[in-house]
């Protein structure tokens, strides 16, 4: 097994032989020089895993040296080390992508503690984390088996959400097997427990129920603005909680994150319902009765199914009291939208706007459909880091930058998420069904019950009928719905997409937060 090599540059070298001494017994292989010049020339070696780097050295200086070196070796870690703590010799060391910076004098153990830090540093981790996991996992069981209340399972969920977030970053794939069982599990045991209650939570006036798609505006947005605070309400279509997870630190920059909730989906979780519900502040069967005209079922082909939703928003408010002109913009791929400073002007002349983002649901269709995108996005831990790389450099990324200095506050909220689905169940239907792969309306089902999760009388469920025999059944877990004809091929196409429109953790518990800004 290769040492690890170090390149030590410091004029008075002779006098950290003890230092070196130290890390030679530790294993490590010391390649010592006192001038930046022999740094640099040494820096060439490919075998030179770090650099520590004295910034006062007679003639070129250890800055000047730091310079060439990444010339040289881009990707090498250069550790800093002065007697000085100048504040400009600090942002300079920063400013050239030093990865450590020391003050003298140095002992061997700040030394060895900053080659753990940045040679070492995943090894630790995944030590750390799979040590701290397999603590935690039993406990985590319990309370994945104990969950009885909607509460607990959004406790259960962030918990899950962590450790999945925290296990991506580790290098134990069989840690990562044993982790993707137990969410697996906790899926099985959530679709059991939405069977037994959401039909009642729609039917009773029990307020123990969780936050609905319906209740949204009425209790997270219109507060604010009645409050005399100007809001924006941002929705991103298709948003799951661990993605607004990697993208927090992102906006903690700028605002105070006061509230970070989580809130249920209905069902189906898809956009049609999910979000048309959220800006009607009714469920879909209610839509049909009062605005028919503004509803579209899934029989209505040549319709966009969310061509409504201002109009379904302003008749929201309205019931609410609420009169006033706002702003409402849906940017989706074939509509860019304005420049970021339009956007900015429109918003800050209202007291309440709301701008529609579809990128992440886009971004879910498109890695069903393109292969380099289905590379790209291979798996969750994969599907976020394209979806936190898609905000940091986009116009709404800089849109929320811009309003964190106007005194605006932000709801950043969603539809509805998605699972990566896995195990493809038949269901024989004809052809006025629903095509979607995690739930089926029409008439004609045949399914096995077991499998799915059955609503035989839509308005129990507060859901349209097509016609009179009209059936809604949904996929559960990580299962999509196929045909028996050409099931095979199907099968194989849809397996490991991401999909949206039945039950599962990751689509039916979703975040709603609120911004403050900093400045």
């Amino acid at each position: 097994m290769k040492k690890t090599t170090i390149l030590w540059a410091d004029d008075e070298i002779e006098l950290l032989k003890p230092h070196i001494l130290f890390l030679e017994s530790k294993g490590y292989e010391v390649i010592a020089v006192n001038n930046g010049n022999d740094a640099i020339e040494e820096s060439s070696n490919p075998n030179i895993d770090i650099v520590f780097l004295d910034e006062q050295m007679p003639g070129i200086t250890g800055l000047e040296a730091l310079e060439q070196i990444k010339r040289r070796n881009p990707n090498v870690p250069v550790v800093m080390i002065t007697k000085s703590e100048a504040e400009d010799i600090m942002e300079a060391a920063i400013g050239a992508h030093i990865n450590d910076y020391l003050i003298k004098p140095v002992n061997p153990h700040q030394i060895l503690l900053s080659i753990k830090k940045n040679l070492d540093q995943k090894d630790i981790i995944t030590q750390t984390t799979t040590q701290t996991y397999q603590a935690e996992f039993s406990q985590l069981g319990m309370q994945i088996a104990s969950a009885e209340t909607w509460q607990d399972w959004i406790a259960v969920h962030k918990e899950l959400t962590h450790w999945e977030t925290k296990l991506s970053q580790s290098k134990d794939r069989a840690m990562n097997a044993v982790f993707v069982m137990q969410k697996n599990d906790a899926d099985v045991q959530f679709a059991k427990f939405i069977k037994r209650n959401y039909i009642s939570w729609l039917n009773t006036n029990n307020p123990d129920k969780p936050l609905l798609s319906p209740n949204v505006v009425k209790e997270k947005i219109v507060p604010l603005i009645k409050s005399g605070r100007q809001t924006l309400m941002l929705l991103i279509d298709n948003l799951r909680y661990d993605h607004w997870c990697n993208l927090r630190p992102l906006l903690s920059e700028y605002y105070n994150i006061t509230e970070d909730s989580q809130y249920y989906s209905i069902l189906p979780t898809c956009t049609q319902y999910a979000r048309n519900s959220i800006f009607a502040g009714l469920m879909p069967l209610d839509i049909e009765k009062m605005y028919p005209e503004l509803w579209k079922n899934d029989d209505d082909e040549d319709e966009a199914k969310n061509r409504y939703e201002e109009e379904l928003l302003a008749t929201q408010l309205k019931r609410l009291g609420y009169t006033e002109k706002f702003f409402f913009e849906k940017i989706t791929s074939i509509n860019p939208g304005r420049r970021v400073v339009d956007k900015l002007q429109a918003i800050q002349q209202h007291q309440f706007s709301v701008i529609v983002y579809n990128f992440v649901d886009t971004l879910s269709h498109a890695r069903t459909e393109m292969d380099m995108i289905k590379e790209l996005a291979a798996d969750e831990a994969a599907y976020r880091s394209l979806t936190y790389s898609w905000f940091t450099h986009s116009t709404l990324f800089e849109l929320l930058q811009e309003l964190s200095s106007k005194h605006i506050n932000i709801v950043i909220t969603t539809d509805h998420g998605s699972v990566r689905v896995q195990n493809p169940i038949k269901v024989l239907a004809d052809k006025s069904v629903t095509s979607n792969l995690r739930y089926k309306q029409g008439k004609a089902l045949n399914y096995n019950p077991k499998e799915v999760f059955e609503i035989k009388k839509p308005h129990e469920a507060h859901l349209p009928m097509v016609n009179l025999s009209s059936t809604y059944i949904f996929a559960t877990n990580q299962d999509f719905f196929a045909y028996p004809n050409n099931f095979n091929y199907y099968a194989k196409y849809y397996r490991d997409s991401f999909q949206h429109g039945g039950v599962s953790l990751d689509e039916i518990i979703i975040p709603c937060v609120h911004l403050q800004p900093k400045r």
